[in-house]
């Protein structure tokens, strides 16, 4: 979490907390350049030594994040059960692309959101929804580009068909002008669809639950 919003846990303890204050900035920074330079490596027509620069650069910037995630659970006051109650870290690890939903945090707890504490929960809701289904699209397309267009019989070879692609999946649409092709391109797009349809299922319940309560005071301030 960001270093203002951290709390000490049961399981964490202290010196885990200070940590991950220490580090919270410099592993966001780390999770930018790390989507900056693979989508420079995915899309950009780059010499040799850019590109083992780039890749040198996602290397280190990936490897802060285990490093970081290790050292966390040595600190922690209860290491296991800390483990269990912070997937989110653990699939950060696993999963490079996905760090830069790290962001979203810097948003959701700026003073915009700084209001009742339902209406403020479901704003951060919103922006983690709304800015998670962008950066998961923009991923995917990355990631099913990458896998795609090496293939001879591939219909995805350029990041604008792969971002179409991206967005028609993850809502749902499925036109079907776009199909992968390779098993890495078809594993993607499986866990697109499914987190399409949670984080969209939950994106519109939110903003439903909004909408009724702004509509419900609004009925009582005029009574």
């Amino acid at each position: 979490m960001m270093a203002t919003g951290i709390r000490t846990n049961p399981w964490g303890g202290q010196r885990q907390t200070r940590w991950q204050q220490a580090v919270d900035w410099p592993l966001t920074i780390a999770a930018i350049l790390f989507l900056v330079a693979y989508s420079i490596t995915v899309i950009g027509d780059v010499d040799v030594a850019t590109a083992d620069l780039l890749r040198l650069l996602i290397l280190v910037s990936w490897a802060l994040f285990p490093v970081s995630y290790l050292v966390e659970i040595a600190l922690a006051d209860h290491p296991w059960q800390w483990v269990l109650h912070h997937p989110v870290n653990l699939l950060f690890v696993l999963l490079p692309l996905l760090r830069p939903l790290r962001l979203l945090r810097v948003v959701a707890h700026s003073n915009v959101f700084q209001q009742s504490a339902g209406t403020a929960f479901r704003a951060r809701v919103l922006v983690y929804l709304a800015g998670a289904a962008t950066l998961v699209t923009y991923i995917a397309a990355l990631a099913v580009l990458e896998a795609e267009r090496a293939t001879p019989d591939a219909n995805i070879t350029s990041f604008g068909d792969s971002f179409w692609w991206a967005a028609v999946t993850i809502t749902t649409v499925g036109y079907g002008d776009f199909t992968p092709v390779t098993l890495r391109g078809r594993t993607i797009a499986t866990a697109l669809m499914l987190g399409g349809v949670a984080v969209l299922g939950v994106l519109t319940a939110t903003l439903s639950s909004w909408i009724v309560q702004r509509v419900s005071e609004l009925e009582d301030r005029h009574k």
